[in-house]
């Protein structure tokens, strides 16, 4: 035990020594170091920076066919699903398992008419503040390329 370090025998005593710590200013760390220059690399600015407009057009395209076609195919299913429920209570009705109350329908659709106007007109100032906080026009001025790609691969994806 006589050939112990004298550092290792004072780890165990918390007197003997006070550990040091780091203070990380968190705020400055981010400012510095990002976290998508670790995942797309230094050099990851604005698209038109760094690819050609052929490369924008294409990549605008391509995505915008993609969510067009999706776009198209989900709306389908969901219109196919929405008509034929509403396709198959018409059928109940008709055949009398179904017993519709049309005036309390029609009663019911005007109360849901007059406070959906009360509440339209309410969040239209929250609507307008999101839209100018999200900037996505200004995302589109910058993009402006892929941006017109997207549309035009959103509509023939739509049409296809």
């Amino acid at each position: 035990m006589a050939d112990a370090d004298p550092r290792e025998a004072g780890q165990d005593d918390p007197e003997s020594e006070e550990e040091v710590y780091e203070v990380v200013d968190l705020t400055e760390y981010a400012r510095t170091h990002q976290w998508w220059s670790r995942v797309f690399g230094n050099n990851s600015g604005p698209i038109a920076e760094k690819y050609s407009v052929a490369t924008q057009i294409m990549m605008g395209g391509v995505t915008g066919w993609c969510a067009g076609y999706l776009f198209q195919r989900v709306g389908k299913i969901a219109a196919t699903a929405v008509g034929g429920g509403f396709f198959l209570l018409q059928i109940a009705n008709h055949s009398g398992y179904v017993k519709v109350d049309w005036k309390k329908v029609e009663k019911d659709v005007n109360k849901a008419k007059r406070h959906l106007k009360k509440k339209a007109n309410k969040a239209a100032p929250e609507i307008n503040s999101f839209i100018e906080e999200v900037k996505a026009t200004d995302f589109i001025k910058r993009n402006i390329v892929v941006s017109s790609g997207f549309v035009g691969g959103f509509l023939l994806g739509l049409a296809s």
